[in-house]
């Protein structure tokens, strides 16, 4: 009779504590989606922890990467550069009780498409030396954006939106395109979009480049937080201002053809942490 009160007892403090509390869940690092290729995007979430405060940091390689709230759980964006080395990467997350745990991401290689692209007579033509200027200052147009400072807390709340409100897809990224000797990664999307077209904020953030470019064409590159940055390139106008602050679908420009183009598109493109992604 004893031993079925203990064991009753037993079983009221099981069920008052809860299965959860008494079986919890050990700390974990999911990533998505299952299968990564260059160039990729990639969302880590730490599971098993109370809250965010849980977690000190998340690394990728060297790299801190920041840490926000998605779903309730501790989750954080790697970029995939589209030449990063195929292989195993880990991914490390330092907990405030001191513990570390780890997670293994494979990287896989991309089809990469070539494809032949001259150079507009606006921007000299097709000779060598056009070429020659053409990646020279395209290096320094990218050099001069992987400057740009990102928020450290996130600046969405919402549910990113496609900057245009018709999509249609005319150059995907990742192509290679063959240009007077050199091979140019396409690092962005091209959409259809003729001259005039609105271009929306595809979330809330802040306007880090407001500017017009040699090749990029009158740009506008719009800083979400936490490293993540849209941009939108070849705009015929520019609406906004820099360091303004804009909402998500908010008119940030019109379409067009300025800069390296052979017609009226939007390139559009996102990068974490200074990495663009697909």
């Amino acid at each position: 009779m004893k031993k079925i009160i203990l064991n009753t007892f037993i079983l009221l403090i099981f069920v008052s504590l809860g299965t959860k509390s008494v079986f919890a869940e050990s700390p974990s690092i999911s990533t998505f989606p299952s299968i990564i290729l260059q160039g990729d995007p990639v969302l880590v979430q730490i599971n098993g922890v109370a809250d965010a405060s849980s977690v000190k940091s998340i690394t990728f390689g060297k790299k801190i990467i920041g840490i926000f709230l998605y779903k309730n759980k501790p989750s954080a964006l790697i970029g995939i550069d589209l030449l990063k080395k195929v292989g195993n990467y880990d991914v490390t997350a330092k907990l405030s009780d001191g513990s570390t745990i780890k997670s293994t991401i494979t990287v896989g290689a991309r089809d990469v498409v070539d494809e032949p692209m001259g150079i507009p007579e606006k921007l000299g033509g097709n000779t060598q030396a056009s070429a020659d200027k053409l990646v020279s200052t395209l290096t320094a147009e990218k050099a001069a954006i992987s400057t740009l400072k990102s928020s450290k807390t996130a600046l969405w709340t919402d549910k990113f939106i496609a900057p245009l409100t018709k999509i249609v897809v005319t150059d995907p990224y990742g192509n290679s395109r063959k240009t007077g000797g050199y091979a140019i990664a396409h690092k962005g999307v091209d959409y259809r979009a003729p001259v005039g077209t609105e271009v929306l904020a595809t979330n809330s953030g802040v306007v880090r480049v407001a500017k017009s470019y040699r090749n990029y064409g009158k740009t506008v590159f719009i800083d979400h937080g936490q490293g993540l940055m849209s941009s939108y390139l070849h705009l015929s106008k520019i609406k906004v201002k820099i360091g303004q602050k804009v909402k998500i679908g908010q008119a940030i420009g019109l379409a067009g053809d300025t800069g390296y183009t052979y017609g009226a598109h939007l390139h559009f493109g996102i990068r974490i942490n200074d990495i663009a992604i697909d």
